[in-house]
């Protein structure tokens, strides 16, 4: 049997990793400026998410949810704290995708309603919903396709026109689109959007899977505007690796059993690796830590880098040129070892390394970067 063959790979294998570095099979050191599509957010083995996931593996890895699973409420109580949600509930699955689809089912559960407002450039995930409120035919298959989607712009007047229709379940929405292009939602748009779905009736889902685990600097993106969405998804750095994803959930909206379910998500092995993930960034002001090297690394590509447009916040950076950049991203990686992301927008360099990347190795990438950028681009 053969591997089903759905990703164009390069020909690297990565056998080790610490911190922001990887090494492959040959040896050779790599600058990790990508973190594996945002997902290693303390960075790469660290010491405390070994021993934490080891000393639970050696006790017990997995029961299903028929049991209690004290270290579930220890990570609910956790992510709370940390993430200013106390008062919300946390229901537990094992991906990006799996989340949304848990929160746009909830939505409809709640309201009654089918109907989900997504935006241009959305990406939600591969599963039958989720990916049907992506903003990318080529991946949504005509057994998806049924779902009731509104795809509208950033446009408050445009959201309305949808909502009164009076059948929307949940405005869904990216505080930063990641696979867009670290496309930002004005505050303005955000505040607007949330006071109308309010009116209407409609739930406001914060898809933070991406933007979420203060890969913003502040532990979500949408806090950088003081809204309150009624369910927040999260996965990629919720476990560093390790498949976690949840959706926390307003206390309005009311629990019943069997309304939700997983066999897998909440295990304990994906429990351990959260609450590692969450101390770690408390022990080491990671979101204070993104949001200062953030800047910094920033202000010195809008100086330097010779691009259009610098996008994003915190650690979750986008550099926007008038050429593709597929070129820059392979010399990167092939010239100077150093992995860096792209986006559907082609024009588009992303960035996403681990949030306790150093000050060196930030100068290190930005370094390279202007090496290879093109000497009429950078004049």
């Amino acid at each position: 049997m053969e591997l089903f063959n759905v990703y164009p790979l390069v020909n690297i294998t990565p056998v080790k990793a610490l911190g922001a570095k990887l090494w492959d099979d040959k040896g050779q050191e790599y600058l990790d400026f990508y973190g594996g599509h945002a997902v290693i957010s303390i960075g790469h083995s660290h010491p405390h998410y070994v021993q934490r996931l080891t000393e639970q593996l050696q006790n017990i890895g997995f029961y299903s949810n028929s049991v209690q699973i004290p270290i579930q409420a220890q990570l609910a109580q956790k992510l709370g704290q940390v993430s200013g949600y106390e008062d919300f509930s946390l229901f537990l699955c094992n991906s990006g995708a799996e989340a949304n689809e848990n929160a746009l089912k909830l939505a409809s559960f709640h309201t009654g309603k089918k109907r989900v407002l997504a935006f241009k450039g959305a990406f939600h995930g591969r599963t039958s919903g989720a990916v049907a409120a992506t903003d990318n035919p080529k991946i949504v298959a005509p057994f998806n396709a049924d779902h009731a989607i509104s795809f509208v712009e950033y446009d408050l007047a445009a959201v309305e026109q949808v909502l009164q229709g009076g059948d929307v379940c949940a405005a869904i929405i990216e505080p930063i689109q990641g696979v867009g292009g670290i496309i930002m939602p004005s505050d303005e748009f955000l505040t607007g959007l949330a006071a109308l779905c309010k009116q209407y009736g409609a739930l406001l889902i914060a898809d933070e899977v991406q933007s979420g685990y203060g890969r913003s600097g502040k532990f979500f993106a949408h806090q950088h505007t003081g809204i309150r969405p009624d369910v927040i998804s999260v996965a990629k750095g919720m476990g560093n690796g390790f498949p976690i994803g949840g959706i926390l959930i307003a206390p309005e909206l009311k629990a019943s059993y069997g309304l939700l379910g997983t066999t897998f998500g909440g295990n304990h092995l994906a429990c351990a690796a959260a609450l590692a993930v969450l101390e770690v960034i408390e022990q080491e002001d990671l979101l204070n830590h993104a949001a200062e090297l953030g800047h910094y690394l920033r202000s010195e590509l809008e100086a330097n880098a010779g691009a259009e447009e610098i996008r994003g916040r915190g650690l979750m950076v986008g550099i926007k040129y008038d050429f593709p950049i597929k070129d820059v991203r392979d010399k990167l990686l092939s010239d100077f070892h150093i992995f860096v992301g792209n986006a559907s927008d082609p024009t588009v360099l992303r960035l996403l390394p681990p949030l306790n990347i150093t000050r060196e190795e930030v100068d290190r990438f930005l370094q390279a970067l202007y090496a290879i950028i093109p000497v009429e681009v950078k004049k």
